[in-house]
C-alpha cells in the first residue's frame, strides 16, 4: 500500500515537472487589437516572426476596425492595442483603460477610383474639393461605414467639404460595413470611388482599372499608435509581454523592421516613434 502511494505521488510529480514547463510556454502570447491595414497590408506576417524569434513571445491578432478593436481593448479583451485613429486613442487613455499612447509610424489616405474617373477628380491633392465633387456628381463612393480609423478620417474630410453622406446612403453613397480588402473589392466591382489607406492598397491584388485618383493633401496623413491595456483596469492583462511588445516596436530593431516592409519595391508604413509621441 505504502509502495503504491509512493509510485503515485512520484508519477504525479514527474507528470507535473513535465507539464509544467510546457504549460509555462504555451502561455507566452499576447492578444494584439489591431486593424486591418496591418494585416491586409501584410505588415503584422513580417514583423511578428522577427518579435517571436527576439523574444520568444507569439502575438495573437485579433484585425477589425479600429472601433471595433478599441471596443474589445476596453473589455479587456486584449493585451495591447494598435491602431490609427488619434483622438480615439488619446481618449482611451484619459478613460484610464490604456497606460500610455505612442506613435509607431504612419503613411497617407488615397482616393482610388476607375480609369474613366466619372466625377472628373483623378490628379487633384485637394481631397475637400475632391469629395464635394464627387457629391456633387452622384458619382459612386464606397465607404468602410465601419467605424474603423479610416471609416472616422473619410467622415472628418465629409464633413470639412460640407456633405453629410447619412443623407445620400443607399444613393450614390454605399456603405459596406466591412474591412478595407473586402470594400475595396466591392468599390471596384460597383466602379465606386474608395477612400483607402496607401498601404492595403499597394498590397491590393485586384485593382483591375483602378488608379489612385487623390493623394498627397496633409489631409489624408495616417497615424498609427500602441498602447498597453491598462492592468489596473483589467488585472488579467498580461503587462509584462505587452510592454515587452510596444517596447520592441518602438526600438531601433523595431522601427527598422517596419521601415525594411515593402510590396513590389515600395515602402508601406515610415516609423516615426519619438517624434511627436504622447
Amino acid at each position: 500500500m505504502i509502495k503504491r502511494v509512493f509510485l503515485a505521488l512520484a508519477a504525479t510529480l514527474i507528470a507535473g515537472a513535465l507539464t509544467g514547463p510546457a504549460a509555462a510556454a504555451d502561455d507566452r502570447f499576447i492578444v494584439v487589437q489591431s486593424t486591418t491595414s496591418t494585416q491586409n497590408s501584410g505588415l503584422f506576417d513580417d514583423l511578428l516572426p522577427k518579435f517571436q524569434d527576439k523574444t520568444g513571445i507569439e502575438v495573437r491578432v485579433v484585425a477589425v476596425g479600429t472601433g471595433q478593436a478599441i471596443k474589445n481593448a476596453a473589455n479587456g479583451d486584449g493585451d495591447v492595442l494598435f491602431v490609427h485613429s488619434k483622438p480615439s486613442e488619446e481618449k482611451f487613455v484619459a478613460d484610464g483603460l490604456g497606460v500610455s499612447r505612442a506613435d509607431v509610424m504612419y503613411n497617407d489616405f488615397v482616393i482610388v477610383g476607375p480609369a474613366d474617373d466619372p466625377a472628373g477628380v483623378a490628379g487633384s491633392s485637394d481631397v475637400v474639393a475632391a469629395m464635394q465633387t464627387i457629391a456633387g456628381s452622384g458619382a459612386p463612393f464606397a465607404s468602410r461605414g465601419d467605424d474603423s480609423g479610416t471609416h472616422k478620417a473619410e467622415l472628418r474630410l465629409w464633413a470639412a467639404a460640407g456633405v453629410d453622406p447619412d443623407a445620400a446612403s443607399g444613393s450614390w453613397y454605399r456603405e459596406t460595413g466591412s474591412g478595407m480588402g473586402a470594400t475595396l473589392n466591392t468599390g471596384t466591382g460597383m466602379g465606386a470611388y474608395v477612400m483607402t489607406d496607401r498601404a492595403t492598397w499597394i498590397a491590393f491584388g485586384n485593382k483591375g482599372d483602378y488608379q489612385i485618383a487623390v493623394e498627397g493633401d496633409a489631409r489624408m496623413f495616417n497615424q498609427y499608435g500602441v498602447i498597453l491595456v491598462n492592468p489596473d483596469a483589467h488585472p488579467h492583462v498580461k503587462a509584462d509581454m505587452g510592454q515587452e511588445f510596444v517596447d520592441w516596436l518602438l526600438s531601433k530593431d523595431g522601427q527598422q523592421a517596419i521601415a525594411d516592409y515593402k510590396v513590389d519595391g515600395q515602402q508601406l508604413f515610415f516609423p516615426n516613434a519619438n517624434k511627436g509621441s504622447s
